[in-house]
C-alpha cells in the first residue's frame, strides 16, 4: 500500500458509547492506507510556537550500554549508527547510537563510579532520561517555553566539528524526564559533534519499524491535569483525547489519561495517572519501581504489523497474551479489514476503528527487571484513535503479568 499524509484533523472524544455505536455503523473498512505525518498543521486548537519537526532521538540511561545495543539491535532489528566514548575523548560516559528509519535511540552508561548518571539508574532501572525534539530554532524554542513557565535544563549551547555545528537547548518535563531541543539544520555530520561512525560487523536485518508514533508517560496522582496544562501553555499543544477511569477499566483496576500533540502531530504524548480501583493498577505498579513520574512505553509504527511481530517473536520478543476468545466478535466490532484474523489471532494482534479507519496494535511483556517499560507496536490504516476498544482486553492482560509478580 501507498503511504499518505494526513490531511485531517483530530476530533476530541467526548462520548466514547456514541462513537464506538459509530463505528459499528461503519463496516468496509478495506483498503485503506498505512498513515504517515507530515509538517501540515492538523490541530488548530495547537499554538505552535516553537515549531516541532519531530522527535531527533530517545536516550536512555542503562547500566550497560554495550549489552543494551547489543539487545536492540537483536530483538528489535536497530543498526549500529554513531558512538562516543573513551575514543572520542569521552572521559565519564559512553553512548551507542541505533537506528531504524526514522527511530534514534542513543544508549548511555556512566564510566565512573558516583555521579548523576549512576544515581539516575540507581533510582530508576534503565530508563529514558531525553526526549529529544527537532527544531528549526534551537534558541527561539528555549526562550520561548522557559518565559512561560518551563524549568530550564539546558542554555542555548552550540557544539561543531568539522561537519558544521549544532544548536541544543533543554527543558525539564515531568518527573526527571527532559526535553532536548536540537537544531541541526547548519550540520551534515552522522548525528551530534563528538560523536564517531559505529562500525559493527553485526547489523541484523531492520524489522520494519518506521518512526514513534507516541511516547507514553506516567505521572502520579492527580497530576495528569497539571501536566497536560504544561504542554498546552508552555509548549503549545493541543489536547486532542480525554480518557476518564470508567473508560479505561476492569474489575480490578482503572487510569485516566489525555492526549497532548502538537500541530502536526508528529509529536503525541499521551499522560496517564492512577485512578481509584479495587487493585494496584498498572500505573501505581510503574510509580512503586521507577520511584516517580516517567515515561512508561514508546509506540513505534509498522506498515506492515504482521511482518514485524513475526520478525520480532522470532528473535525472542514476548509479547502480552491475549485469550482467542477476544476475536470471536471483534469484525463485529470493527467491521471487515484488510488482514486476515486468523493470521492476526495467532500473532494476538489487537483491533481497533474509529471515524477515519482501523488500527492494529500489540504490546510486548516488559523489556526490563523493572515493570517500567515496554514497546507498543503500530499500524494505523487511517484510524486517528489509541484503541479504546481494545483497553480492557489489553489491561486485563497486564493484570495477569501483575499477578504473576505479586504486585496487583
Amino acid at each position: 500500500m501507498v503511504n499518505f499524509e494526513f490531511d485531517f484533523e483530530f476530533q476530541k472524544i467526548t462520548n466514547i458509547q456514541q462513537k464506538n455505536k459509530m463505528a459499528r455503523d461503519i463496516k468496509n473498512l478495506k483498503d485503506l492506507q498505512n498513515t504517515e505525518y507530515g509538517l501540515k498543521k492538523l490541530f488548530e486548537e495547537a499554538e505552535d510556537f516553537l515549531p516541532l519537526l519531530g522527535t531527533d532521538y530517545v536516550e536512555f540511561y542503562v547500566g550497560n550500554a554495550k549489552q543494551a545495543a547489543f539487545y536492540y539491535k537483536s530483538a528489535f532489528g536497530f543498526q549500529s549508527e554513531a558512538y562516543a566514548g573513551l575514543e572520542t575523548g569521552l572521559k565519564d560516559r559512553v553512548s551507542y547510537v541505533l537506528r531504524q528509519d526514522k527511530i534514534r535511540i542513543v544508549l548511555t552508561t556512566p564510566l565512573n563510579k558516583g555521579g548523576d548518571l549512576n544515581r539516575h539508574i540507581d533510582e530508576h532501572g534503565d530508563a529514558v532520561k531525553v526526549i529529544a525534539l527537532w527544531v528549526d530554532d534551537a534558541t527561539s524554542a528555549f526562550e520561548e517555553t522557559t518565559k512561560r513557565g518551563a524549568k530550564p535544563y539546558l542554555e542555548p549551547t552550540r557544539e561543531e566539528d568539522e561537519n558544521g555545528y549544532i544548536i541544543k537547548s533543554g527543558i525539564y518535563t515531568y518527573g526527571e524526564t527532559v526535553h532536548l531541543f536540537i537544531e541541526r539544520k547548519n550540520y551534515d555530520g552522522l548525528f551530534l559533534p563528538g560523536f564517531q561512525k559505529w562500525e559493527s560487523h553485526y547489523n541484523p536485518e531492520p524489522v520494519g519499524l518506521k518512526f514513534i508514533d507516541h511516547m507514553v508517560g506516567n505521572v502520579g496522582w492527580d497530576e495528569m491535569n497539571k501536566w497536560c496544562e504544561f504542554y498546552g501553555k508552555v509548549m503549545g499543544f493541543a489536547q486532542i483525547i480525554s480518557f476518564a477511569d470508567d473508560d479505561i477499566s476492569t474489575e480490578f483496576t482503572a487510569l485516566m489519561s489525555k492526549v497532548m500533540s502538537n500541530g502536526n502531530g508528529r509529536i503525541k504524548f499521551p499522560i496517564n495517572e492512577p485512578a481509584k480501583g479495587k487493585k494496584k493498577s498498572q500505573i501505581e505498579e510503574y510509580l512503586d519501581f521507577y520511584n516517580g513520574a516517567g515515561v512508561q512505553h514508546l509506540a513505534l509504527a509498522t506498515d506492515d504489523i504482521v511482518t514485524t511481530v513475526s520478525a520480532m517473536r522470532n528473535r525472542g520478543v514476548e509479547f502480552l497474551y491475549v485469550p482467542d476468545t477476544y476475536y470471536d466478535d471483534v469484525l463485529e466490532r470493527v467491521g471487515e479489514i484488510d488482514e486476515d484474523i486468523e493470521v492476526l489471532k495467532k500473532h494476538g494482534i489487537l483491533i481497533d476503528r474509529d471515524e477515519e479507519g482501523y488500527l492494529l496494535q500489540i504490546f510486548t511483556n516488559n523489556i526490563l527487571d523493572r515493570p517500567t517499560m515496554f514497546i507498543e507496536v503500530i499500524q494505523r490504516k487511517g484510524a486517528q484513535s489509541f484503541g479504546v476498544g481494545n483497553f480492557k482486553a489489553l489491561f486485563e492482560a497486564i493484570e495477569r503479568q501483575q499477578a504473576k509478580r505479586g504486585t496487583l
